[in-house]
């Protein structure tokens, strides 16, 4: 059965790790390659600074021969309903200090109105129900409260065009969103550039990216696609990460620009709307 994630569980679950691992006869290397993890996210593990994958934990079961010990007590985000892939992500961007991310076709969650993110919602598959719906907007929503700081974390956001013109929950529901994102723009909450059709081909083409900084642990990056998402933090990984997100913004337009976007995008959404 799991336990409920918390600094203490992660620290308890780390202690445990690290004593099967050395009653194993095994460094943090050797077992991160056997469990196909990195050494860098074994030592995180074992000192509570992180908690693994389900996959993870199944993988480090069957080298360490624990009999399902680690997936069993794996630490769970209890009561906060988010896909599997996106937990370990969604943790970690409570607690960054700085957030550079792309999106190729949706609004980030963090930026998310509730009127958007509910026809995002009601648009997968296998359909959800109102109340699971209703369940997983509170989640969603909560995730702004990272913003109610207005200062940390730091956070750019560059958007392809196509997220501007994908209409999502109809013309009233986009002008709004559209607006919100311009407002914390406006007050420099978040700095917001946008990749328009008329750049063409660049870096970060095939895939959502969100790179994340933090006040005593190395960086890392997050890339989702369908059903699936994964926290990379080899640092050879992550500067590639960063280094495509650099060219990418040398694409965009400029954050003042970008507004103006923006804003005209939003105003058409309001006269389609009338």
């Amino acid at each position: 059965m799991a336990i409920e994630d918390n600094p203490q569980s992660r620290e308890r679950y780390g202690e445990e790790l690290r004593s099967r691992r050395e009653a194993a006869g095994l460094t943090q290397e050797e077992l991160s390659q056997r469990a196909i993890m990195t050494r860098t996210h074994i030592a995180h593990i074992e000192a509570g600074r992180r908690r693994p994958s389900a996959d993870d934990a199944r993988r480090l079961d069957q080298v360490l021969g624990t009999g399902g010990i680690f997936e069993r007590f794996l630490p769970t985000l209890d009561g906060r309903k988010v896909a599997e892939h996106f937990e370990a992500a969604k943790e970690m961007e409570q607690q960054a200090s700085v957030i550079r991310q792309y999106a190729a076709t949706l609004v980030p969650g963090v930026l998310q109105t509730e009127a958007y993110a509910r026809a995002v919602f009601q648009a997968g598959f296998p359909p959800k129900t109102d109340e699971e719906c209703d369940k997983a907007l509170v989640t969603r929503l909560g995730r702004a409260r990272i913003l109610d700081d207005p200062k940390s974390p730091v956070m750019w956001t560059m958007l392809d065009e196509a997220v501007l013109r994908r209409h999502v929950g109809g013309p009233a529901a986009m002008a709004h969103q559209l607006r919100h994102i311009a407002e914390l723009g406006d007050r420099r909450r978040v700095r917001v550039h946008v990749l328009p059709f008329g750049a063409g081909a660049h870096a970060l083409l095939e895939s959502m990216v969100s790179l994340m900084w933090f006040e005593d642990l190395p960086p890392v990056v997050y890339v989702e696609g369908w059903n699936t998402g994964k926290v990379l933090d080899l640092p050879s990984v992550v500067q590639q990460g960063m280094a495509a997100y650099d060219l990418a913004l040398g694409d965009a337009l400029s954050h003042r620009k970008s507004l103006a976007l923006i804003r005209s995008v939003a105003e058409e959404y309001e006269r389609d709307a009338q």
